[in-house]
């Protein structure tokens, strides 16, 4: 990969990475919630199964998925209607630690499972792989670019983290922290508002 090609991939994986989406808001929220030691599956669940995520898209899944119109629009409705789920869920949330009953931080493989319904992660997948592989050597082109993006992935999606834990002192007051995981809750649905359009 040339130099060129390699700084446009740096910097394409760093702006998606740290900018807001369903992953970044729900990190932040759970780092308010539960704290980093708690956070951290669900932290490395979205880093590695993204990246994972990544090589299997650039290997051929992603074109199959949008060549069949019926399975992507499936999965569509599927994500919205998961991710409304989700924000709901957060909305409800009422209390740090998880003391209240139910509430406990996102599993490792939840968080990387969550990669495939994630309508950020495959805007992120598709593009990289279209963009930044190279057709005369494509598995170490896949590789090369899964590698570095998750490389570069895990340290933007820990500074949500850090943001939420910074947060905890100021949330633990009952109402500020009801305040914080409703807009969290509107936030994670705009930031999946072009899918939601897109499905109707």
């Amino acid at each position: 990969m040339n130099p060129d090609l390699l700084l446009a991939l740096i910097g394409f994986a760093f702006v998606s990475s740290i900018t807001p989406g369903p992953n970044n808001m729900m990190l932040l929220a759970s780092g308010v919630n539960f704290g980093m030691r708690s956070t951290m599956p669900h932290m490395m669940g979205v880093c590695l199964g993204f990246t994972l995520m990544l090589v299997i898209v650039g290997l051929g899944l992603g074109a199959a998925m949008l060549a069949v119109p019926l399975l992507h629009t499936a999965l569509k409705i599927g994500s919205g209607g998961y991710l409304l789920w989700l924000a709901w869920s957060l909305a409800c949330s009422g209390s740090l630690g998880g003391s209240q009953a139910g509430a406990r931080p996102m599993r490792f493989i939840e968080a990387a499972l969550f990669q495939w319904i994630n309508p950020k992660a495959w805007v992120m997948a598709v593009t990289a792989m279209a963009v930044y592989t190279l057709p005369e050597a494509m598995v170490t082109s896949v590789l090369l670019v899964s590698g570095l993006f998750g490389a570069i992935n895990l340290p933007c999606i820990a500074v949500w983290v850090g943001f939420g834990v910074g947060l905890r002192g100021f949330l633990e007051d009952p109402f500020r922290l009801r305040v914080f995981n409703i807009i969290m809750a509107v936030l994670l649905l705009l930031s999946t508002m072009p899918l939601l359009l897109d499905v109707i």
